[in-house]
This record gives structure tokens, C-alpha cells and sequence, in this order.
């Protein structure tokens, strides 16, 4: 049995070599790094693949959120309302920039943010509302743009965990998680279900004067060259990574289905176990398991990982601490105990590996381990 990993990038990089090598080589022959045909290109064919207007790459996903919030003209001491149970990127962006973090509770099924605990947070202050498509899923898009609509608000979509999930409408629609909101954020980083071979990220509007902005902001401000007419930030998606991306965007779809087939096996093995809640499919979108986690009931969830552990199994556990308990953002205004779903979901949560290259050996290894703890 191969060696099981959270996310094999070795395994996945050996089946698409070839391309990804004369990819490489051709952007070094080329000699045009920076800002060259090969991102020109991935730009072009992620903007058809997402069914968007425009796409704006830049360095990584938190300069993607940052370069989202300065174009959109929010202003220090603005309040900014996001999630309480995802990577500190969301909120980290929010405080450095000068604005209010403003936390609120997830779905306790989908993991994602709260429809009624967003709108109870909005106050005078509010501007942007950030969602975050955690895990793989999107988000409750349409209640966000109905709330951002009757409250003038922004909605800042961050989907990082979910690039090619699909938000199904009421109406039977479809959009691309990250397209459905003023403007949508996502990240390269190699775990990504797109990733690259370092860092990198992008930006998508359908708005073409916020477009112009958001590619002033990340050129230093700059409208013509030497003339900084707004205050910019230096984050470019460098051709090498631009030259990976095009290569397995293409193989986008079938990594989400090689993804959803180990989920499948997982279900499989878990469903209807008393001490292991499986993932809950949202009705409004497709589901592309960045990450497939079990909520744990009556056991020690540390323990779990550490069995796990010796079974040469990785798990990991996001998020262990929440926004409001974390030194960094503690804040006067919240307290142990308001947020019940995602203290809950921090206590009990726990991620399997989930990757594209998955076999069936691995798969029968790992949910036995994970039975054999839960069932001693």
C-alpha cells in the first residue's frame, strides 16, 4: 500500500509530468516570468471555466481578499461580518486593514456562515459581508445577496475551499462558487483543489469598473506606469505557476469526481454510526471535498488522532479554536459560549485524507483504523 498522505501532490504530479514539465520549460525559455503569455493564458481559460467576466491573479488568497476589500473603498472602522469557523486568512485580512471583524455562527450541518446570525450582526457600521464556501461546499449564496441588497452591503465571496463547486439557485440556475457575489476570492496554495507549485491566487468580478480597480490595486496602484493615482500593493501570479494551473485546470472536474468517489467510500463506511456524523450535503451545492470531515459524538477526538496517527493515518483538525477565542482577536464583545455551533464544531471536528489519488487499499485502511477507535 502507498504511503497515505492528507493531499499526495507527488502521486498527482507523476500522472500529468509531461505537461507539467514542458509547461515549466517553456515559460523558463521564454524567460518571461512575470505577467507573461503563460498567465495570460491560465487567465483566459479560468475565466471561461468559471463563467466570468473577468479574473485578476495575484499572489495568494489572503492578497486576494485584501486587494477585493481596498478596491471596494471600505474604510477603517467599517465593520466587516464573516464567519467564526474558518482559517484565520478571513478575519486576519479584515483587522489589517483597519476595519471591524465582525464574527457570527455557522449552519451546524453545512459548517457555513448563518443566514439569521448575519442579519441580526448588521448595524449602521456594516459594509461587506464575507462568506466563506468552506470545506468544498458553497455558502447560502442567495440569502447573502438578498440580505446585501436590502442593506446596501458588499459580499466578498472567499472561495479558496471551493473553486468549481456549483451554487444551484431556486430557480434550478447555476453559478461557480466565487461568482456570485460582488466579488469572489480564491487561492493557489498546492492543497487546493487547484493548486499550484507555490503561491499564488485570483480575483473575479463581473463588474467591469471594479475590475479596473482591483488591477490598479495589485499593480502598486498604477494607472499609467510611474503614476500611482490610488494607494497599491505588489501581488502578481508569477508564469511558472500560471504555466501549472492551465495544466490542471483542465483536470479540475475529474479531480472533484476522484474526490467525491473517496467521500462516497467514506459515507459508505461511516453512515449511521452513532459516534460519527458524516458530511451534509447542502441542497443548493455541489459538494467538491476540499475536505472530508466527520463531527465526533461521545469520544475523545485528540485521541481519535493520535490512534490514528499510529495507524500511519494523517488527520487533522480545522479548526481547533475559534476567531473570538483566538489572543490575536480577542474582543470585549464576545464571550466562551456565544457561539454554540462553531465551539461545538471546534471541539468534535475532525479531517480525513482527501485527495485525488486515493486508492481503494488506502481508503479500506483508513476507515478501519477510524472504526476500530470508535468502536473499542
Amino acid at each position: 500500500m502507498n504511503k497515505i498522505s492528507m493531499v499526495d501532490l507527488k502521486r498527482q504530479y507523476e500522472k500529468i509530468k509531461p505537461e507539467i514539465d514542458q509547461a515549466i520549460s517553456d515559460v523558463i525559455n521564454s524567460t518571461a516570468f512575470i505577467n507573461g503569455p503563460a498567465v495570460k493564458g491560465f487567465q483566459d481559460d479560468l475565466e471561461k471555466y468559471l463563467g466570468i467576466s473577468h479574473v485578476i491573479p495575484c499572489a495568494n488568497g489572503t492578497d486576494a481578499l485584501q486587494v477585493a476589500m481596498m478596491a471596494l473603498g471600505i474604510k477603517p472602522g467599517d465593520e466587516v461580518i464573516t464567519t467564526n469557523f474558518t482559517f484565520i486568512a478571513t478575519a486576519e485580512v479584515i483587522a489589517l486593514l483597519g476595519y471591524t471583524p465582525v464574527v457570527v455562527d455557522v449552519d451546524p450541518d453545512t459548517f457555513n456562515i448563518d443566514p439569521e446570525s448575519v442579519r441580526r450582526a448588521i448595524t449602521p457600521k456594516t459594509r461587506a459581508i464575507v462568506p466563506v464556501h468552506l470545506f468544498g461546499q458553497c455558502a447560502d449564496m442567495e440569502a447573502m445577496m438578498e440580505i446585501a441588497s436590502q442593506h446596501n452591503l458588499f459580499v466578498i465571496e472567499d472561495a479558496c475551499q471551493a473553486i468549481g463547486a456549483d451554487y444551484i439557485f431556486k430557480n434550478g440556475s447555476r453559478k461557480k462558487a466565487g461568482t456570485i457575489g460582488h466579488v469572489g476570492c480564491t487561492s493557489f496554495f498546492p492543497s487546493k483543489n487547484l493548486g499550484c507549485y507555490g503561491d499564488g491566487g485570483a480575483i473575479f468580478t463581473n463588474d467591469d469598473e471594479l475590475a479596473r480597480q482591483l488591477r490598479v490595486v495589485v499593480n502598486h496602484g498604477m494607472t499609467v506606469r510611474y503614476y500611482h493615482d490610488f494607494i497599491g500593493v505588489n501581488s502578481r501570479l508569477d508564469s511558472i505557476q500560471a504555466a501549472v494551473l492551465k495544466v490542471k485546470l483542465a483536470r479540475l472536474d475529474d479531480y472533484a469526481a476522484s474526490r467525491n468517489r473517496a467521500a462516497e467510500y467514506y459515507d459508505n463506511a461511516f453512515r449511521n454510526h452513532p459516534k460519527l456524523r458524516i458530511p451534509v450535503r447542502f441542497e443548493r451545492s455541489n459538494h467538491v471535498f476540499h475536505q472530508y470531515t466527520l463531527v465526533t459524538k461521545d469520544i475523545d477526538r485528540n485521541a481519535l488522532q493520535e490512534f490514528l496517527a499510529s495507524k500511519e493515518v494523517p488527520a487533522m483538525i480545522y479548526y481547533p479554536v475559534p476567531l473570538h477565542m483566538q489572543k490575536a482577536y480577542l474582543d470585549p464583545r464576545y464571550r466562551e459560549g456565544d457561539f454554540p455551533v462553531t465551539e461545538h464544531l471546534c471541539r468534535t471536528v475532525i479531517s480525513l485524507p482527501m485527495h485525488t489519488e486515493l486508492d481503494e487499499d488506502q481508503l479500506a485502511h483508513i476507515t478501519a483504523s477510524v472504526l476500530e477507535f470508535v468502536n473499542a
